[in-house]
């Protein structure tokens, strides 16, 4: 299985409303807020990095009130 980790920097007070619409995205399987340079990671699970990419491109850096992304990428077998 395709696994990313999408670390989001939004603006100031909207963490609670981007978590709730994180939360209705089928392929994102955990939410968490942060402390530091982001405030929000999201770990988005699929069986393909392509419907992965679809997710993060089109559906989460959609999401008003958010500033920016870094997605991180899993390494199959690494780590395992």
């Amino acid at each position: 299985m395709a696994q990313a980790f999408v670390l989001i920097n939004c603006e100031l007070g909207s963490e609670e409303q981007i978590i709730s619409e994180l939360k209705t995205f089928s392929d994102v399987k955990e939410i968490h807020g942060t402390f530091g340079a982001y405030d929000i990671i999201a770990k988005v699970s699929s069986d393909s990095i392509e419907k992965i990419r679809e997710t993060i491109t089109w559906k989460i850096r959609k999401i008003e009130k958010i500033r920016s992304t870094l997605t991180l990428t899993k390494i199959e077998g690494q780590g395992e």
